[in-house]
């Protein structure tokens, strides 16, 4: 078990209408570092509007995001980014007709902006990142595939790695094991623990299983508030979140 430390990611009184509607009401939530914190819920609950809000998607009507002690709020998406907050979607974004390699490149923020893509250059850095984090994910066997003809489970892992390029303290995964076979589940709750050794990790998930195998805590969203919080065997033993979701 780990032991709980400072929060790198804090958000307080969060909020959202669209037209009237709340979809997020009043949500509170606490990452602490190194930690992979889970987000469960009934479709409708809010989990990925709250995902929005984070990294700048849609605009918070009330509330705060603070990032290591840094309002991230009112900031824009790429600067949510470079700051240190990942964000993968449901659906994989890869560049299909590239290979595991030429992705992974691409996703290197040296080669951020005009002058960076005019002049980027292989250094030995950014190779050894490449063959690191193709490692990490389990591909360092497929550089020269291309994306398109890989799994749907590989895909999921690829565009993770995408992301870790980057280096962020903060990774938001919304349903990553979703359409992968039982295999592949095990090998990437093996994979988020491992991310999680270095950095904080919040997923939005419905596998139950998955969750008790990834999750340092669980927060159970309905109707765009906060249920309930803790381990996994106590959200799953609380009846109201039998009640609105696990007994559905």
């Amino acid at each position: 078990m780990k032991i709980e430390n400072e929060n790198v990611l804090e958000v307080e009184d969060l909020g959202v209408s669209f037209d009237g509607f709340k979809a997020v009401d009043g949500f509170n939530f606490y990452l602490a570092k190194n930690h992979v914190h889970v987000i469960i819920g009934p479709n409708g609950a809010g989990k990925t509007t709250v995902l929005d809000l984070i990294c700048g998607k849609t605009k918070a009507t009330s509330g705060s995001v603070k990032f290591k002690g840094k309002e991230m709020r009112k900031q824009r998406e790429f600067k949510i980014v470079r700051a240190g907050i990942g964000r993968k979607f449901q659906t994989p974004s890869t560049y299909e007709g590239l290979t595991v390699f030429e992705n992974l490149e691409l996703s290197h923020p040296h080669g951020r902006g005009v002058f960076g893509c005019l002049f980027f250059r292989r250094t030995d850095e950014i190779m050894n990142r490449i063959q690191t984090v193709a490692q990490t994910i389990g591909l360092d066997g497929q550089m020269d595939t291309e994306a398109g003809i890989l799994s749907h489970g590989q895909k999921q892992w690829l565009e993770i790695g995408m992301l870790l390029m980057q280096d962020p303290e903060v990774i938001m995964l919304d349903e990553p094991v979703a359409g992968m076979s039982v295999k592949e589940r095990g090998e990437t709750a093996d994979l988020l623990r491992k991310i999680s050794k270095d950095r904080s990790v919040m997923v939005i998930e419905h596998d139950m299983e998955f969750v008790r195998e990834i999750a340092d805590r669980v927060t159970v969203m309905h109707m765009g508030k906060i249920l309930a919080e803790g381990s996994m065997d106590k959200v799953s033993a609380d009846p109201k979140v039998i009640e609105v979701y696990i007994g559905h």
